[in-house]
């Protein structure tokens, strides 16, 4: 065998190898555990960008976020099904985490941030969530994450037949946080999910009503939007007899999850990996010093889809 045609595929299958040690590292076989608990953040203050349109297109929010609080923990509020919303339609928030708990954001990130043309909002602190989470060690774990991680969620909540939205991803601590809230829901929708929220209604108007099994017996079915709109605010916890019931990874490589997501902020080249991904989910907040907004509440039986 001449020795350029073993330098050839001695090449190669270094390439192999150091791919699959990256795919490995970034948590490709990493264990996933679903559960019902408390949440992993509390009461927090964040400065966010509203975004209607693809998720995949969120990274440049992502990556404008970091480039102004470089050392915070950034967060992604996803508001749509894009399973049943058309990708141009679907809603998120993203930003940064300025304050957590009793701690007050810093006056002068804050000033930048608003600066920049970003809102400040408040989300409470809630008693139950559905939660996991999934090790942020590189680009690549941040699209293995969504490819992975919803997919359980899905099977979850549908399983359980609960009722748990919008969906929040943390980005901090060398760690990716899934949530959902099971209450409280209506507290998680920044003001500019309102107007779009009363046009999708409006529209439905003209539809007659669709029966959702396992929904609130106040809801009303949005057709156009995949969403279950409701007077309440708070959503009955059909998980209260459920508790902490993980469950495992168990593979699922057929999957079509998202294309990429949340950012690797150390690491992630947004603009390589397309930022954000195609699915997540819906639903509208209130402020701690302001009077809540009243949102429509809306039943997940899963966020992830093909967004087409």
């Amino acid at each position: 065998m001449p020795d350029w045609l073993s330098l050839c595929v001695l090449f190669s299958l270094l390439s192999l190898l150091t791919v699959a040690g990256l795919l490995l590292y970034s948590g490709l076989l990493c264990d996933i555990t679903v559960q019902t608990g408390c949440p992993p953040i509390k009461k927090i203050t964040f400065a966010y960008k509203f975004k209607e349109g693809p998720y995949k297109d969120c990274g440049q929010l992502f990556k404008e976020s970091h480039c102004i609080g470089p050392g915070l923990p950034h967060i992604g509020v996803f508001y749509d099904d894009p399973r049943k919303v058309p990708g141009a339609l679907c809603r998120s928030a993203v930003g940064s985490i300025l304050s957590e708990g009793e701690n007050k954001a810093n006056e002068e990130l804050l000033k930048r941030y608003e600066t920049s043309g970003f809102n400040v909002f408040s989300f409470p602190e809630v008693t139950h969530v559905v939660t996991t989470s999934f090790p942020h060690r590189t680009f690549l774990s941040v699209l293995l994450g969504i490819l992975r991680v919803y997919p359980r969620l899905n099977h979850y909540i549908k399983e359980r037949r609960l009722c748990a939205h919008p969906f929040l991803e943390i980005y901090r601590e060398g760690q990716i946080q899934f949530m959902a809230p099971l209450a409280r829901q209506g507290d998680f929708y920044v003001p500019e999910v309102r107007p779009v929220e009363r046009r999708l209604s409006e529209q439905d108007e003209s539809h007659s009503d669709t029966d959702i099994s396992g929904a609130d017996s106040n809801s009303e079915y949005s057709s156009g939007s995949g969403v279950l709109l409701s007077d309440s605010r708070e959503t009955s916890l059909a998980a209260s007899s459920v508790h902490s019931v993980p469950i495992r990874d168990k593979g699922n490589r057929n999957y079509r999850g998202r294309s990429s997501g949340g950012s690797s902020f150390k690491e992630l080249d947004w603009e390589q990996t397309g930022g954000r991904q195609d699915e997540r989910d819906e639903q509208l907040h209130g402020d701690s010093n302001q009077k809540s907004l009243e949102a429509p509440t809306q039943e997940w039986w899963g966020v992830v889809g093909g967004e087409e």
